[in-house]
């Protein structure tokens, strides 16, 4: 079995939203990205329930049916860090969108190609588009953590095509990433 990359998904961690206090009046948060092997984390804000973080992080993308993970710890000195939450994002309905047919420098900038509402099998707090802005197609979302009494994290996705990597055409498809082949009028 060939174990190539897809492409690269960029993780934008920009903010957390009320996050739970775990030290006695404030948290120092920070969050954890994996993805199957892959683990990375921001830096740690100190003494702040409403952090920005503001920082990307690049992963590779090798099964778009395996969720990225998010998990929110508060940083401590002398024990270990007290778990604040977690929350998954599906990749699915971002990779769905870089299959249609479509020709995306035809659309005007910031067109929302899809919209995702809230609901059981997610953790979006309120409706996130996945839009067309600037040459780029990304996704903003606010993911409700869960396991935890209240806190969000405000995220962005981007895919980014890499030489060498497969790319996110359909199986069957002509379209090639590079190649759209629906012009909209």
């Amino acid at each position: 079995m060939e174990d190539k990359s897809l492409g690269i998904m960029r993780v934008h961690v920009k903010r957390g939203i009320n996050l739970a206090i775990r030290d006695s009046s404030s948290s120092d948060p920070y969050v954890v990205v994996t993805l199957g092997n892959q683990k990375m984390k921001t830096r740690v804000i100190n003494s702040n329930c409403n952090p920005v973080w503001n920082e990307q992080m690049t992963l590779s993308i090798k099964d778009v049916n395996e969720p990225i993970r998010l998990t929110v710890f508060d940083k401590d000195r002398f024990t270990g860090d007290d778990k604040m939450g977690d929350a998954e994002i599906d990749m699915r309905p971002f990779v769905e969108v870089h299959q249609m047919d479509l020709v995306f420098e035809k659309l005007p900038n910031g067109c929302a190609i899809k919209r995702i509402r809230p609901g059981r099998t997610n953790c979006l707090a309120e409706e996130s588009s996945i839009t067309w802005s600037n040459g780029k197609i990304t996704q903003d979302m606010i993911l409700r953590l869960r396991n935890v009494e209240c806190g969000e994290l405000e995220m962005m996705l981007e895919w980014t095509e890499c030489p060498g990597c497969k790319g996110l055409a359909r199986e069957g498809s002509k379209k090639t990433p590079w190649m759209p082949s629906k012009l909209l009028d």
